[in-house]
């Protein structure tokens, strides 16, 4: 009864706290550009006929697209909203429920309450609760993970000569391999659940089993996308440099998430709980008899619940220091949010196990009782007063030399919402408007370029259209083959509110496949350490490349450079491979060099990355400049 209680209260908290601070983040709305896209028959692209992975969750955009087929009418932000609200309920009482399964067995005989207490602790902290809607995939991995701890403990606990069953190892296997289409990082996670059932596995009917329901969707994805998209991860990753590491910054990122909150006062008292409860363990609950049969020393060690617990410890302090050597992330708090919560499930619920009998204050039964009911109330005390912090206060809105914002505040003073869910509601954000009227004052085509001033773009105009066929107006003709391409950073919200017609494009290479295969800036704001100049955006495409129909920050130059290095043979391929028709040959092909094309890298600046590819120097308009006086006649 206790525990079911526990679960309602926690459940009715978290569920309002995060509705009190609901809201689509703009990568959120980069997701359902590609559902659009995908509704469309265009596939699981951000740009129709160019195959670029922009979302980092493979399996949180499919969940998307056959929410909306089933939603019909509904706005696909609504629906991504009550996904990831809906999946982070499930992640938190999935977690409850596997660690009240993990103490249940010692507790058999004895008069014990089950409490909340790392759950607690994870909802109270605020960036939780902004990242439990926010359209992005967290509510997707607590779901995961809280399903993944539930089903281990419960394969942990399994009679040794059943070890579960077939079936639900088979589950248990394919949940676990889930993990990389979930978040490519968890890997960590999932593949070391892969590899303690195949240790426990008796024979190798059972690891064969173990393999392919854990496998077989993961790789089968991995070639596809290999075969897709040319590359060995998502575009996001690569656009991010995944592989690389700024611990300096990472350190940073940990200290803006622990300060507000004192993140490092709520440690020390799970700590302490964890501390009490083996010593209650080791002296008071009963240990289930370990059941006889010959099997093997290590497995009856990995098929254990201590096991799963160091298990997910590990996991958590893994991705925590996965994400420390990556650098974090711009959004206050979001990425550390899945090791918190991975390190919190063992203590998730805690149980106070009452003595039978008290023959005085100093019985140990009534210390350890007593001494959790302290530490449980400390919990809670740090719980409210966590859940009402300030945050990140005066800075949560500016961006400061450590480039981290809270996004969620943010973006609700920058489009004027206190809750931003749709694509309309962003377009109160500066720009926003002005783009859409570029883009219908612009018939004939442009490449729109942010200007200084919010209310307007820059417009690098089209080649003018060929004359249209006849009985075809020629307004009609120019709108409908019209090319029309904005390079801008915020893909969400401008994708959400532009025709699927419309290319977007961004300087960082999310959804552009020339800024992702640049290098690192090592300096830049973290999440934004790619930043293409818009003169390769100029080269590209079929725009006016000269004065004064671009602007006049952009150099003539360098846009005939840029243009002369996009001749580039080995950028050339990589571009074919996701611009060409796809049929088997390049799907094949494209799986054979994915690894190549994942590698490679151009320099933003076109004099070097035509130096780097060995092309030679365009006639570049204009006389070049020698440093010495100009002579006139």
């Amino acid at each position: 009864m206790s525990l079911w209680l526990g679960v309602v209260v926690v459940t009715v908290l978290w569920g309002w706290g995060a509705w009190q601070r609901r809201w689509i983040a703009d990568d959120g709305l980069i997701v359902l550009r590609t559902v659009r896209n995908l509704l469309a028959g265009n596939g699981p692209v951000f740009n129709a006929g160019e195959r670029v992975e922009s979302n980092t969750s493979t399996l949180w955009t499919f969940l998307n697209y056959f929410g909306a087929l089933i939603a019909g009418p509904v706005r696909l932000e609504y629906v991504a909203l009550a996904l990831a609200l809906g999946l982070s309920i499930a992640g938190v009482v999935f977690v409850m429920l596997g660690t009240a399964r993990l103490f249940a067995p010692g507790l058999q005989g004895h008069r014990a309450v089950l409490l909340p207490a790392g759950a607690l602790v994870y909802i109270a902290i605020p960036p939780a609760r902004d990242f439990a809607t926010s359209g992005l995939e967290n509510g997707l991995v607590l779901a995961w993970v809280g399903l993944l701890w539930w089903m281990m403990i419960v394969w942990a606990q399994a009679p040794r000569t059943q070890r579960g069953g077939p079936f639900f190892i088979a589950a248990l296997a394919f949940v676990a391999g889930l993990s990389v289409l979930v978040r490519p990082e968890l890997a960590l996670v999932g593949g070391l659940a892969l590899v303690m059932m195949l240790v426990a596995a008796g024979g190798w009917g059972s690891r064969l089993l173990v393999v392919v329901a854990g496998g077989l969707l993961p790789v089968g994805y991995q070639i596809f996308r290999m075969g897709y998209y040319g590359l060995l991860f998502p575009q996001t990753a690569l656009a991010k440099d995944a592989s690389g590491d700024k611990w300096g910054q990472g350190l940073i990122y940990l200290a803006n998430f622990n300060r507000p909150y004192a993140l490092w006062l709520a440690a020390l008292l799970v700590i302490a709980l964890g501390a009490v409860l083996l010593a209650a363990r080791a002296t008071t609950w009963r240990r289930p008899a370990e059941p006889l049969g010959n099997w093997g020393r290590w497995a009856r060690r990995i098929q254990s619940p201590a096991a799963v617990v160091i298990f997910m410890l590990v996991s958590g302090l893994l991705q925590a220091l996965y994400w420390i050597r990556q650098g974090g992330d711009f959004m206050h708090g979001r990425v550390l949010l899945t090791p918190v919560f991975c390190l919190l499930a063992p203590v998730s619920v805690i149980p106070v196990v009452l003595p039978d009998t008290v023959r005085s204050a100093r019985d140990r039964g009534v210390v350890l009782a007593g001494a959790t009911v302290a530490l449980w109330l400390g919990v809670v005390g740090w719980s409210l007063w966590a859940a009402n912090s300030p945050g990140l206060g005066p800075d949560a809105t500016r961006v400061t030399y450590s480039g981290i914002v809270d996004e969620r505040r943010f973006y609700s003073q920058a489009t004027g919402h206190a809750h931003p869910l749709t694509a309309a509601d962003y377009l109160d954000y500066p720009r926003m408007r002005a783009v859409l009227a570029a883009i219908n004052n612009t018939p004939d085509g442009a490449l729109l370029l942010p200007s200084g001033n919010y209310d307007q773009w820059d417009v690098v105009p089209a080649y003018p259209p060929p004359p249209p066929p006849p009985g075809v107006s020629m307004d009609t003709w120019r709108r409908e083959i019209a090319h029309h391409t904005v390079f801008f950073t915020n893909l969400g919200m401008l994708g959400m509110n532009v025709g699927l017609d419309t290319r977007v494009i961004d300087q960082i290479g999310l959804a552009n496949p020339i800024a992702a295969h640049t290098a690192r800036l090592e300096d830049a704001r973290i999440g934004h350490d790619k930043n293409l100049f818009p003169d390769w955006a100029v080269a590209e495409g079929p725009w006016f490349k000269k004065h004064p129909y671009v602007p006049p920050y952009l150099d003539e130059g360098w846009i005939k450079e840029a243009e002369a290095a996009l001749g580039c043979p080995e950028t050339d391929a990589m571009l074919n491979s996701i611009r060409g028709p796809l049929g088997i040959r390049r799907f094949v092909s494209n799986v054979m060099h994915a690894l190549e094309f994942t590698r490679y890298r151009i320099d933003r600046v076109p004099e070097y990355e035509l130096r780097r590819c060995g092309l030679d120097e365009p006639d570049l308009p204009g006389t070049p400049y020698t440093g010495l006086p100009a002579t006139g006649p």
